[in-house]
């Protein structure tokens, strides 16, 4: 077969046509694919952009430790609540705004986000610049199972659905079905560490959506389809306060609770998950007890789960 080469003398604006064209269809191949699921690319320079604390002051977010973590081990973070946009978990585990290193020295982190995302053409790096990679089981099991220790797998448990449910004042949680991470947890001996965000909730309103609603019915379908839930939500605009979707300046405390030890066991039981499952949220209760009445939650007000 004969090659037929492009003439030198190409318009420039033709040349940079291609080259668009190209940096697309490489994101697309086998050029970097795995990268999402074998820890990213972070940058430390992107992470401590002095432009994310302006983001942090916005609301503000702060990050609260209550104990040191061991260095040595690799731990499975479960943060709660979802939120609209998971604003807390972005702005503590995926930027150095609020000092993750500071108080946790030797641990990296780790925020895993939709595989849908990781398809997005120059914003899957952007956001791997930050520290987050795919959701997807190889993506945990990569961080969990690596050497030495020192690894954070942040997994917002909830999840799209739980999104729908997030508006001002709830404190209903989806963690009832949701075992997956318990597993990987013990099959990898990763310590389990639970993760409440005061204030995440209270960033958006949104549509009202009751569950047999026909919006409700609609965004379910959209989720089952695309693995992206939709959430209706609105809060202020940039020059006004009345309507847009910049989210409202609440504060959001994330505080990071006692560690959960894990024995690693690579074939766990259905009752090996299950009791581990319980232990968990018991400590998630534990720690939103002891902390609600410093962030204005009333003594009568608890967590429920389905």
């Amino acid at each position: 077969m004969k090659v037929e080469f492009a003439p030198l003398n190409i318009p420039l604006r033709r040349r940079l046509q291609t080259a668009a064209v190209v940096q697309w269809i490489f994101s697309f191949l086998a050029l970097d694919k795995d990268t999402p699921t074998c820890g990213g690319r972070r940058s430390n320079w992107v992470r401590s952009w002095s432009m994310w604390r302006y983001f942090r002051d916005y609301f503000p977010i702060s990050l609260v430790k209550t104990v040191d973590l061991d260095a040595s081990c690799n731990y499975l973070f479960g943060f709660h609540p979802h939120g609209v946009l998971v604003a807390g978990a972005f702005g503590n585990f995926c930027t150095e705004a609020s000092g993750f290193s500071k108080l946790f020295p030797g641990l990296t982190p780790y925020l895993l986000m939709l595989p849908f995302w990781f398809r997005v053409p120059f914003f899957r790096d952007y956001i791997m610049f930050g520290g987050l990679v795919s959701s997807e089981k190889a993506s945990a099991s990569y961080l969990l199972s690596r050497p030495g220790g020192g690894n954070v797998a942040v997994v917002a448990v909830g999840g799209a659905p739980e999104s729908l449910e997030a508006r001002p004042g709830a404190l209903t949680l989806q963690l009832l079905q949701r075992k997956g991470f318990i597993k990987l947890a013990l099959k990898h001996g990763a310590w389990l560490v639970p993760v409440f965000s005061f204030g995440e909730n209270e960033l958006f309103d949104q549509m009202e959506n009751p569950t047999g609603s026909a919006l409700r019915r609609v965004q379910d379908h959209l989720q089952r389809i695309m693995g992206v839930a939709l959430p209706l939500f609105h809060a202020r605009g940039v020059f006004q306060y009345s309507f847009g979707l910049l989210p409202y300046r609440k504060p959001i405390h994330t505080i990071v609770g006692r560690p959960i030890p894990v024995d690693q066991n690579s074939s766990p039981t259905k009752e090996d998950v299950d009791s581990l499952h319980l232990r968990y949220i018991e400590g998630l209760m534990q720690l939103f007890e002891e902390n609600k009445g410093k962030f204005g939650i009333n003594e009568d007000k608890h967590l429920s789960f389905i």
